[in-house]
């Protein structure tokens, strides 16, 4: 059973989460050790970013904040402290199971494999018919939501990547599409990523 550490000063939210995790075969924690963290940023003393700065010194499980603070300068420093979600307050029960789920999931799953082309997301690595190549983080989030879904919108890839602290833009994406097509056309696999014209690309 996934252990999730909630740090939440509201105890009326507290006991909403805990009931909400134990519902759906989660083990709500106060201390760490666990294996996904839901941070409030407005707490009594050190705070939810503190806390998060904290956990990436000696961990990298995934970070969830969970807060009323609605500004995007907040949003951006969350993700700047190891952040992988920020999900604002009042938050929607399901969306934050689907988060949660997304980010465990990931966790547990270091490979990937679709028509024979393998990518590690803990070496940064893709491997296609023995041979290998090593990619940048870039390259291997961009790679693996092209793997996980049937078609990535331009938007998703980004908003994926910016949800993961690693900034990008339309033009950087085609930069590393590519970087990441020409990696693939050495492993023998170059016709693997497609472009769906005006919308995205596919697998």
């Amino acid at each position: 059973m996934d252990k999730i550490l909630v740090i939440e000063d509201d105890e009326s939210i507290r006991n909403e989460l805990t009931t909400l995790l134990r519902a759906n075969g989660y083990a709500p924690v106060f201390e760490p050790p666990c294996d996904l963290a839901l941070l409030d940023i407005n707490l009594p003393g050190e705070s939810g970013y503190e806390i998060c700065r904290r956990l990436r010194e000696t961990s990298d499980i995934p970070v969830i904040f969970l807060t009323a603070r609605t500004g995007a300068e907040d949003e951006i420093l969350g993700f700047g402290v190891g952040a992988d979600d920020y999900i604002r307050k009042p938050y929607n029960s399901s969306v934050l199971l689907a988060r949660i789920g997304r980010l465990l999931k990931r966790k547990a799953s270091p490979a990937i494999t679709v028509r024979d082309l393998t990518l590690n997301l803990m070496d940064l690595t893709v491997g296609f018919e023995g041979r290998q190549e090593e990619l940048t983080k870039n390259e291997t989030r961009i790679l693996a939501c092209l793997m996980q879904k049937e078609l990535c919108t331009r938007q998703e890839i980004i908003e994926d990547l910016w949800n993961n602290s690693l900034y990008i833009d339309e033009n950087t994406l085609y930069v590393n599409i590519n970087r990441l097509r020409e990696k693939l056309k050495r492993l023998g696999a170059g016709d693997y990523i497609r472009t769906v014209r005006g919308v995205g690309y596919r697998l």
